[in-house]
């Protein structure tokens, strides 16, 4: 659907169409079209110079791939995983044209000059230009854009969030200490979405190029050295809806171990187990929530070089690494272990791999060794069927120590060289997709072995659809700077569009030695409303809050409560992933599609349904211009004040918060205090109800399982309770109602309600057609309202004293 008004938008497309249509259909002239052939759900359009495969996934996906006259069609895709719909498109030929059309998209074929386009319920979504091309070094698909479309995707980048203009390398890589811009990272995707709502997924592994019109021709364009000429179009009729769709075609994202949504105890890194042992005392003596250590590379090694490999722990910095880790877990702590997959010639296990043949080769079949920052190295062959035992048996002995997860670092790989061969190809063809395949392996090996365990995956590299196999994944290794905390934001927007909903960064900064308080503090208060919180820096200057001085470890401190206190609704957005693929960190045009401002925006964002955040990315600012969509009014967090819907605003911004605020109508779940999620306690939540007499109706749902085994919800192992809101000038009727699985674990036993923003005085209550004096429910000026579900339920209607 076009952002721009409709008379606006008709001009413009008379003077865009008037001036290039004999440009636009001129454009595959050397292709000629010879004819079709239909079976059941799939059509072949023959040409002169290869063949064009349309099927059609659901009404709203249609994959589309070129064939040249001396290929084959491969089917294989490391992307997807839905399994196409029997959907028969009609197929209509007339003497020019034939049409292939579902309830949804249709694809028009012009037969001369040859051209194809995509309808979506009757509008043009986008069209080929030259199609399919190819030159000495890489094969090429190209497309008409319009003039005033914007451009997202690509993976995690630094450019701002329209990326429109520039040609984007698809190549995992590391950009170590980035700031403010950074045009290529560790996650790079062969996908492009556009303000005219549709997504272009580009189903192939091999490197290349993404083209978003860089020469200002309109033209978008995907260039790979190698692969299947294949893509999907996803539409929508909203985003939520394209997002939904993208992921049913790639993957959902598992519900992870609720204890991730906690605090993380994070540096580069522990040297021993007396460290870890003190820091996470630390952590206790100041009450400061925490819910797990990470053990960077010295759990295996005194130094970073010469030791990459070893996957073992240090006998004598880590003596008892099993009663370590027991202790840690009886506090409610988990442990976390850095791995990598290089296995160094100076490391213990090099020998091994050489023998057990788990390496990547060179050309005539030996281990391919070479150097980098680390050492010299070998690669392990993620790909064959050997490299993946060998790799996962040490995990698999690992996790004999009660290890709860694993961090997969280096997994670009961050090097890579060309010449190398994996038993499925060379390093070209499978770099971008080998964090991808290492997180599959994980996944496979805890379904196998550990199938009552919900696993932890963080990685710093991966591949469209990698969300299905838990992947959770970070930003890199970010610059320790207020450069580096601005563009994270728009780093996490555009990998939740993409599937990868997980995408955070290191808390803090990681990169340099800068100490800067203020920058800490405003980075943890953001990370409260990001998907994972976990301060993370290298050792020069401490990422834990416990090392602070008072000051910023009690901003710090506030930050962590609130962010378990939100337990229950994070869990909760975390299911809403599960099911929709929705992102947890959600764009303004969410919420206004066709306002083309929202595209630009990342400093202000929606975190779920109910939040909108707008994190503090400079130094000493004291006031800061937010914009409020025009869907709801939106009230303070902190303070109560109400924002009108549509309008722009300065806020008054305060040392001990960001800005946030909460949508009129929200209901938003809270817990009680703890101090690791091994304490939380379900039995009773506090739930506050955000009464807005403009928002008329609304919804909302709490879900909560046991936090840790796979499936629960497919397993009917869950316990769900929705609520419904509606008001009028006189009364509000609120409806609760709880619902559970086939298998409950039936932990919420009752919710304290509580209404906010109440101007008016409340007459009277009524609960389950019982009445009672407002004044029953008052405390402090607040009507608040025990619910017991002892019924699954609850209607209470508050009549105001008009």
């Amino acid at each position: 659907m076009r952002i721009f008004p409709n008379n606006i938008k008709c001009l413009l497309l008379l003077i865009f169409f008037g001036m290039n249509s004999f440009f636009i259909s001129a454009q595959n002239a050397n292709r000629t079209y010879k004819s079709f052939e239909q079976k059941s759900d799939v059509i072949n359009v023959s040409t002169n110079d290869g063949t064009y495969r349309f099927q059609a996934f659901t009404p709203e996906i249609m994959e589309t791939s070129f064939i040249p006259s001396d290929g084959v069609f491969n089917a294989e895709s490391y992307s997807v995983v839905l399994k196409p719909s029997k959907i028969s498109p009609t197929v209509t030929e007339e003497a020019n044209s034939l049409k292939i059309a579902t309830s949804g998209i249709t694809v028009l074929i012009t037969k001369k000059p040859f051209q194809v386009k995509y309808f979506y319920e009757g509008e043009e979504v986008i069209s080929e230009k030259l199609g399919y091309s190819k030159s000495d070094t890489h094969k090429k698909l190209d497309f008409n854009i319009s003039e005033y479309e914007m451009l997202m995707g690509g993976g995690a980048r630094a450019l701002g969030m329209n990326r429109r203009g520039n040609k984007l390398e698809l190549y995992n890589r590391a950009d170590y200490g980035y700031g403010t811009k950074s045009a290529l990272l560790n996650y790079t995707l062969p996908v492009v979405l556009s303000s005219e709502k549709y997504l272009l997924h580009f189903d192939n592994a091999p490197i290349g190029f993404l083209d978003l019109d860089s020469e200002h021709s309109n033209t978008l364009s995907y260039e790979t050295i190698s692969g299947r000429m294949t893509y999907q179009l996803v539409v929508g009729k909203t985003w939520e809806k394209i997002t939904e769709n993208f992921t049913l075609l790639t993957g959902r994202q598992p519900l992870p171990p609720r204890w991730i949504f906690g605090n993380f105890s994070s540096r580069f890194g522990y040297h021993s187990q007396k460290e870890v042992e003190n820091t996470i005392a630390k952590f206790k003596k100041d009450s400061i929530p925490v819910d797990a250590v990470i053990l960077d590379l010295y759990w295996f090694g005194h130094d970073i070089k010469g030791t990459m490999g070893n996957l073992e722990f240090v006998k004598d910095s880590f003596p008892e690494p099993k009663q370590m880790i027991s202790k840690l877990a009886d506090q409610g702590i988990k442990t976390v272990l850095v791995t990598e997959p290089f296995i160094l010639t100076t490391s213990k296990k090099w020998d091994d791999a050489v023998k057990q043949n788990v390496l990547a080769t060179d050309s005539v079949g030996k281990p391919f060794k070479y150097d980098f920052y680390f050492g010299n190295t070998g690669l392990v062959d993620i790909f064959s069927a050997k490299g993946k035992e060998w790799f996962w048996n040490i995990y698999k002995d690992l996790k004999s120590f009660g290890v709860a997860g694993w961090w997969g670092d280096l997994g670009e790989p961050e090097v890579h060289p060309t010449k190398l061969q994996h038993s499925v190809g060379s390093a070209d063809e499978v770099h971008n997709v080998y964090g991808h395949y290492w997180a599959k392996m994980l996944k496979e090996g805890y379904e196998t072995e550990f199938p009552e365990e919900r696993p932890f995956i963080l990685m710093r590299a991966g591949a469209a659809g990698s969300q299905r196999f838990g992947l959770i994944p970070w930003s890199g290794d970010v610059n320790r700077g207020w450069n580096g905390l601005k563009p994270q934001p728009e780093i996490s927007l555009q990998m939740g569009l993409q599937g990868l909903a997980y995408m955070h960064s290191d808390l803090g900064g990681f990169a340099g030695d800068l100490e800067d308080d203020e920058l800490y503090t405003r980075w943890l208060q953001y990370g409260v409303f990001q998907p994972i919180f976990r301060p993370h820096a290298q050792e020069d200057v401490a990422s834990e809050p416990v090392f602070k001085n008072d000051k910023t470890k009690a901003l710090a401190k506030k930050a962590i409560e609130l962010r378990y206190k939100l337990l229950p609704y994070n869990y909760s957005l975390a299911f809403e992933n599960h099911i929709s693929g929705k992102p947890l960190m959600r764009p303004l045009f969410f919420e206004e599609p066709e306002n083309y401002k929202m595209y630009a925006i990342s400093n202000t964002y929606l975190w779920g349904d109910s939040f909108l955040v707008s994190p503090i990315l400079r130094p000493g600012v004291t006031t800061k211009e937010v914009i409020f969509p025009s869907t709801n009014n939106w009230f303070d967090f902190y303070t109560g004040k109400k924002y009108i819907k549509g309008t722009t605003a300065s806020v008054k911004v305060v040392e001990d918060h960001i800005p946030v605020f909460v949508r009129g109508g929200a209901f938003i779940p809270m817990a009680r205090p703890m101090q690791t999620t091994a304490n939380y306690d379900a039995s009773t939540l506090d739930v506050y109800f955000y009464y807005d007499e403009q928002a008329k109706k609304s919804t909302d749902v709490l879900y909560n399982d046991d936090g840790k085994t796979p499936n629960a919800f497919e397993k009917g192992m869950f316990e769900v309770i929705k609520f419904n809101s509606e008001v009028n000038a006189s009364e509000v009727t609120i409806k609760i109602q709880k619902e559970e699985g086939e298998n409950p674990n039936s932990e919420i036993k009752g919710i304290d309600l509580h209404i906010e923003n109440l101007k008016k005085e409340v007459e009277f209550v009524w609960v389950n057609g019982i009445k009672f004096t407002g004044k029953n429910y008052m405390h402090q000026g607040n009507l608040n309202i025990p619910v017991r579900f002892d019924q699954n339920e609850t209607i209470i209607k508050i009549e105001f004293n008009n």
